[in-house]
């Protein structure tokens, strides 16, 4: 298990570029890793990596070894978890990258649950809305809302993403409510920065409209956002998956609905190759069981239902195509 921990540093201070960075993603010592990557050395009787300007990069001999020991590795996870799995059980280590305040909200208590139903299992989050690299960083998988950047990944769709624009009562008595899209101008919006694209589109009828709604109030978090329509201060598009408890509370109010916004997907996302381990297997499998269908955080769509309208029914006839705007998935 030494050695095994010695090649692990090793290709993590490849991959990191360097033994600080290396060590952080390990959560050792700078001085432990250093030490394992020398012993491994003096094993191999020749250097595995040199110093460059820009830090630390595998020598022709250390490229070769990395390439080999990775095989090497994701081998002995398979017979591990084939072993695991004869036993009754899911092992092994998963590494899940998410976004920050869908996973918070909805997945961490799943991991939980996980972790509890498969004792033998570990689980390493990173919880960011960073778009990471999946192979590069060595994630078993990846939960991801909206378009797909990376066609070589292997993608399962759980449930659809709906947004809505919300404001509260108090705001509505003040300013009025706006009957249609194009009312937005005339109001205080309060606009996600973490994206380019400030458009607000809309279904109306067989087409879609477009409106970038005027606003001097800007947040890259979903929750800031929602805090601000909460005390007052003007009306903002979120995810359902965001606004809903404040829906239910009635803390703020869907608005527009005769004119839906794009839908948009949930995803996990794995590296290509047909072998599923047992731990991405029963990590999708639970996202189904719960998420699957109508997600539960969606209040919105159940009032669109009422007013005889579907958020995810497609419209017969031809559609002018829009981007979707990104904030739909603060």
């Amino acid at each position: 298990m030494a050695e095994l921990d010695d090649i692990r540093s090793f290709i993590a201070v490849v991959e990191a570029g360097g033994f600080g960075r290396a060590a952080q993603t390990l959560g050792l010592a700078k001085s432990i890793v250093s030490r394992r990557v020398s012993r491994l050395e003096e094993e191999l009787g020749t250097r595995l990596l040199s110093r460059t300007t820009r830090g630390v990069a595998a020598t022709e001999a250390g490229l070769e070894f990395k390439a080999r020991s990775e095989r090497i590795l994701a081998e002995l996870e398979e017979a591990r978890e084939a072993v695991a799995q004869r036993a009754g059980g899911v092992a092994g280590r998963l590494r899940l990258a998410m976004p920050m305040t869908f996973g918070n909200r909805h997945v961490a208590p799943l991991l939980g649950e996980l972790a509890q139903m498969y004792p033998r299992l570990e689980i390493d989050v990173q919880a960011s809305d960073r778009y990471v690299d999946l192979i590069g960083e060595r994630f078993d998988a990846a939960i991801r809302i909206g378009s797909l950047k990376d066609s070589s990944l292997i993608a399962r769709k759980i449930a659809p993403v709906h947004a809505t624009v919300v404001g509260s009562p108090a705001y509505f008595e003040r300013r009025g409510r706006p009957a249609i899209p194009a009312d937005l101008n005339d109001h205080d919006c309060l606009l996600y920065s973490g994206t380019n694209d400030q458009d607000w589109v809309f279904r109306s009828g067989k087409r879609w409209i477009t409106v970038r709604p005027p606003g001097r109030m800007h947040s890259d978090s979903g929750d800031t956002l929602l805090s601000w329509v909460v005390a007052g201060l003007g009306l903002t598009v979120l995810p359902t998956f965001i606004a809903s408890d404040a829906i239910r509370s009635g803390a703020v109010e869907p608005i527009l609905l005769d004119y839906p916004m794009p839908t948009r997907a949930l995803y996990v996302v794995r590296p290509p190759g047909a072998y599923v381990p047992g731990k991405v297997r029963v990590l999708i499998d639970l996202l189904v069981e719960r998420f699957g269908g109508t997600p539960y955080w969606d209040p919105c769509q159940m009032e669109a239902h009422q007013r005889g309208l579907r958020l995810d029914e497609p419209l017969s006839g031809q559609l002018t195509p829009v981007a979707s705007p990104e904030h739909q998935a603060a």
